[in-house]
């Protein structure tokens, strides 16, 4: 999403369903444990002890989520709270690389992938006892694309908007999506308007969590300390700004967890959290850019740059679906002209901000895609380097500079003032200028900079996209459709929107895929984003922790952690 996080990827295979053919067959149940919670707890409150659990806790720093509700949830700090909170219909393994069935025991869709079907496990429940029914999953996406749901329209409904009834709920004609039928108890039945092979992987992302009555009967209640169906359950309340606590669901059916609880540790920022970390206060933090040299020289980094505590490696700095990109208002008088943002592209020294600023901990992006993702091309988009002599050959055609090597250009580069944006905006700002670029610096806000994006108020600012799904399609179709709320630089061509919908249709996994390269370079052309850097992972461990594989988007499930007293 605009802060880092979408806030976020099929074979035939027996129990599993991998990127290559997930779409006309999902897994058995045969096998399948990681199904949802069990029967008849309900939600202690807070201390009260009901819920005790044995074993060791787990501290995990946090930054403030922006909501732990499904319905609205859209950063990833959020999304590492739901997945411990919530079962999904389907959950994308990134260790196995397969879209694996979690509420879900299988599922299966028409010729054309405009209606899918899903199977719910049956007698589980949610932690406060109501049944987890295929109703229960019609709610939550109710709730995600009814804009008047807590009076706050959800940011995540676009995902929704393939489904028959999404335009009527969001004009206030209707209160139930038409295309989400339950001809049983625990038959889920889903149409869409266009053939949409992706959509099961739509499934495995927060906001398509289940939800009990209480989330209607009490939404502010239910804001606070959220009634999931999944691994571990709310602890009282959210303190907002301090911290989350969660503790083992012991009647899950699943795998249960192996440790007793998680503590999210909410501190104001990346440097305080790390801090905490080193005084033995976390367990698992990032780490800041100041601290990655020291952190390096005290900690061995784990060989695959996922998995934490196994044979005491303790540094994770592996590849996230996420790209930290300009984004440019095409409407500007300024910026109108293709060669000149494509001059300013060749004039970022990319590598000098990756290794410089992040030493090492991201990497030059040649492409929109990051280089985790499927459809990922080296050198993808011809512009996406770093080469300060071609930039000045071009910007000498169009704006030849006068004597003292000025060309009459000013820009404003927006960005928000806290984490690392700044120094990246500054070395922006240096690379321009030495090719006779003026450019001032916009720093704002975080509210003020989505206001700016909102009103599409600015010239060039800085944005950042994860993937909530490793998918091409999370990434260009929300981001370049034509008036999608992703799309924040006005970027609108009608031959991208017809090509995303075409492959949108594709059922073949490859095919799909490939579709969506064709449409990588048709946006290149365009050039109505500056591709950065592609994130990673900075994630350090404590000597507690013995294993703790976080993914790739980082919204990984617990249940396998394992935490020393």
């Amino acid at each position: 999403m605009g802060n880092e996080g979408n806030k976020i990827v099929d074979s035939h295979s027996t129990g599993n369903v991998t990127r290559r053919s997930f779409l006309k067959t999902g897994a058995l149940a045969a096998g399948v444990t990681a199904q949802i919670a069990g029967c008849g707890r309900k939600q202690p409150a807070a201390g009260d002890g009901s819920a005790a659990a044995t074993g060791a806790r787990l501290t995990y720093y946090l930054s403030n989520p922006t909501c732990i509700d499904p319905y609205n949830n859209a950063d990833v700090a959020g999304d590492i709270v739901a997945k411990q909170l919530f079962d999904n219909l389907t959950y994308y393994d990134y260790q196995k690389e397969e879209l694996t069935p979690l509420a879900a025991e299988s599922w299966e869709s028409n010729d054309d992938a405009t209606e899918f079907t899903f199977h719910i496990a049956k007698g589980n429940t949610f932690h406060n006892g109501d049944p987890v029914d295929a109703q229960s999953f019609k709610r939550g996406w109710e709730r995600v694309c009814d804009p008047s749901t807590n009076d706050d329209p959800s940011v995540q409904a676009s995902y929704y908007q393939v489904i028959e009834g999404y335009d009527a709920m969001q004009s206030g004609d209707a209160k139930e999506l038409s295309g989400v039928t339950c001809p049983d108890d625990y038959t889920l039945v889903v149409k869409l308007t266009i053939p949409f092979g992706d959509f099961p992987l739509i499934t495995s992302i927060a906001s398509s969590a289940p939800v009990p009555q209480a989330a209607l009967d009490d939404p502010a209640a239910y804001g606070r300390a959220p009634i999931g169906n999944g691994p571990f359950m709310m602890d009282g309340e959210w303190e907002d700004g301090q911290s989350i606590n969660l503790l083992r669901f012991e009647d899950y059916k699943g795998d249960k967890p192996l440790i007793s609880g998680v503590t999210f540790s909410i501190q104001k920022d990346m440097e305080t959290g790390y801090r905490e970390f080193q005084g033995g206060n976390i367990d698992i933090c990032d780490v800041p850019v100041s601290a990655i040299e020291s952190a390096r020289g005290e900690m061995e980094e784990s060989e695959d740059g996922y998995t934490l505590g196994d044979d005491d490696k303790r540094l994770a700095f592996g590849d996230m679906p996420g790209i930290y990109f300009l984004a440019v208002v095409d409407t500007d008088p300024v910026l109108q002209d293709v060669n000149l943002r494509r001059a300013i592209s060749l004039a970022i020294d990319r590598e000098a901000i990756c290794e410089t600023i992040y030493q090492g901990t991201r990497v030059p992006a040649d492409d929109i895609l990051p280089k985790s993702m499927p459809g990922y091309k080296e050198n993808a988009w011809e512009y996406s380097h770093y080469d300060a002599d071609a930039a000045k050959e071009l910007l000498d055609q169009y704006y030849p500079a006068d004597a003292d090597g000025k060309r009459g250009i000013e820009l404003k580069l927006a960005f928000n003032g806290d984490g690392d944006h700044k120094p990246i905006m500054e070395a922006v700002q240096a690379s321009l200028e030495k090719v006779g670029i003026d450019c001032e610096l916009d720093m704002m806000d975080w509210g003020a900079l989505n206001d700016a994006w909102d009103a599409k108020d600015y010239q060039i600012s800085r944005f950042g996209w994860q993937a909530a799904y490793p998918s091409p399609d999370n990434i260009i179709e929300q981001l370049f459709k034509t008036g999608n709320f992703n799309n924040c630089f006005n970027y609108s061509n009608p031959d991208v929107d017809a090509a995303i919908d075409a492959a949108r249709a594709i059922p073949d996994d490859e095919e799909r895929i490939a579709a969506y390269q064709e449409i990588d370079k048709m946006v290149q052309a365009d050039m109505p984003v500056i591709p950065l850097m592609s994130y990673k992972l900075s994630k350090a461990a404590s000597t507690r922790v013995k294993h703790a594989y976080i993914c790739p988007s980082e919204a990984t499930r617990m249940t396998d952690w394992v935490v020393e007293d």
